[in-house]
């Protein structure tokens, strides 16, 4: 036995080992603390393989009857060609008999263990030869057969629900992301490299912060959302879950379009349109058509009253004022209809908004400053956009007394330019944007709905709604920069 150090009863401790030694361990330890140092390899016992092991053992039971029967044919009266003869025989069938019990133990375990190591290496094409019903090594054979067509079968359905879901991610049009507890993007479908105009070569590894999704990780798992992508600018339907990989957790999230869902909005929107239309145009054309025919009944009679002139002017008149609106009606239409492409230039922001809010003179408008930048944009088109929104906003506030207020900022890479009123609300958003549709006497019903169009030629986006504190309602136009 040898230790490190000296031992110290006293102290019942060992003092430092040596530098470079190595330290010792609990179970290198005895009971009185000394550790105990393994021998060198050519001290230790050899341990024989299982194989030789079967053979060993299979020599050693035939050793009696070999012993035996060596013993009696030497002390027999034969002679030494028999006992030559018979001594080599019965050894050559003592050891033929061992190998042959070590090959019959053996060689099935090997056969077993190439199938497994086939199994382990995924490889379930390899099957063992199975022998009788009632051996127990054929038992073996067949529960590894089993196993093999089991594990092979399951893989298939992986694999083809792998390539399934794959296939899935590849063509859906929803976005997916995920990302690892670092928010590093570790998996992208097609749909999600479009939206964010890179190949996923290029995107995995990336943080959130560095592809601007971070507001994606945060907050409500499902909302909507008004984002703006490299691949696509709108509203979006978000939806984020946790799962698990590895033991570590990421986060999913699912990036829906919801432009469908908008376009049907839009179909329906034009539906009302239609009706819009239709119900104007027969509020002009009945009584038009209703003073012709009583006119032509006056004029095919024979005798004429004597107030027939006033009747005739007083005809003509309404036929006159029907005409005149639907006239006006119709260039309202065209107004909209053929509204031109933007021109776009570079234009200053401030001088844009400051230079609107200072035509209007019924009531005084807070401005709230923003950066000094400029963008690309059409100034006449945008004006008009902008004058519509504060009339809106100062005929809501002449209602409740209330105050007006502009300004602009920028958010995600876009111009916000909001216009708060302090008026009574929207009571129906659903109409707000529909042509000809007006809660106002004597109003055209087109400004939002032109207003809207010219936001969209722009690339950008025009939403009006209440705000949350229920002072009235809050127009925002966002706008590329």
């Amino acid at each position: 036995m040898r230790i490190f150090g000296e031992y110290n009863p006293r102290r019942q401790e060992l003092s430092d080992p040596p530098t470079g030694a190595r330290k010792p361990n609990l179970l290198d330890l005895d009971t009185t603390g000394i550790e105990i140092k393994p021998l060198p390899k050519i001290f230790q016992p050899r341990r024989l393989n299982y194989d030789k092991r079967i053979w060993l053992l299979t020599v050693c039971a035939g050793l009696p009857g070999s012993a035996v029967a060596l013993s009696l044919l030497w002390t027999g009266a034969f002679t030494p060609k028999v006992q030559w003869t018979f001594t080599v025989l019965i050894v050559c069938l003592w050891f033929g008999f061992a190998y042959m019990v070590t090959e019959r133990v053996v060689r099935p375990l090997q056969t077993l263990s190439n199938l497994l190591a086939a199994l382990r290496e995924g490889d379930y094409s390899i099957r063992g030869r199975a022998a009788r019903n009632d051996d127990p090594l054929g038992d073996v054979v067949r529960e590894v057969n089993y196993l093999s067509m089991t594990l092979r079968a399951q893989r298939l359905g992986a694999m083809e629900a792998t390539a399934l879901l794959r296939t899935v991610m590849a063509e859906i049009e929803v976005a997916i992301f995920a990302f690892d507890g670092d928010q590093r993007l570790r998996l992208v479908n097609r749909a999600g490299e479009k939206l964010l105009g890179r190949p996923a070569e290029q995107l995995l590894g990336r943080t959130s912060e560095e592809l601007r999704m971070e507001d994606c990780l945060e907050g409500e798992p499902a909302r909507t959302v008004q984002w703006a992508f490299p691949g696509g600018f709108g509203r979006w339907g978000m939806r984020r879950t946790t799962f698990r990989e590895g033991g570590k957790p990421h986060q999913l999230v699912v990036m829906a379009d919801l432009s469908r869902a908008l376009r049907e909005e839009e179909r329906l929107a034009w539906q009302r349109l239609v009706r819009v239309i239709g119900h104007e145009l027969n509020n002009s054309l009945a009584p038009i058509k209703s003073i012709a025919q009583s006119l032509e009944n006056r004029f095919s009679r024979s005798a004429r009253s004597a107030d027939w002139e006033e009747d005739v002017e007083r005809g003509l008149s309404i036929i006159a004022s029907r005409a005149d609106a639907l006239s006006r009606f119709m260039l309202a239409y065209s107004k909209l209809a053929k509204l031109p492409p933007p021109d776009l230039k570079d234009m200053d922001v401030g001088n844009w908004i400051r230079q609107v809010v200072g035509l209007e003179t019924r009531t005084g408008i807070r401005i709230v400053e923003g950066p000094e930048l400029m963008i690309r944009g059409d100034r006449d088109q945008l004006e008009q956009l902008l004058i519509n929104l504060v009339q809106n906003a100062v005929d809501a506030s002449i209602e409740t007394g209330g105050g007006v207020m502009v300004g602009w900022s920028i958010s995600n890479g876009l111009l916000v330019v909001l216009v708060e009123d302090e008026g009574p609300g929207v009571s129906n958003t659903a109409n707000l944007f529909v042509p000809f549709f007006t809660t106002k006497p004597g109003g055209s019903g087109i400004g939002l709905a032109l207003s809207r169009q010219i936001a969209e030629a722009h690339g950008g986006m025009l939403t009006l709604e209440n705000r949350t504190d229920g002072r009235g309602s809050e127009a925002r136009l966002r706008l590329p920069l």
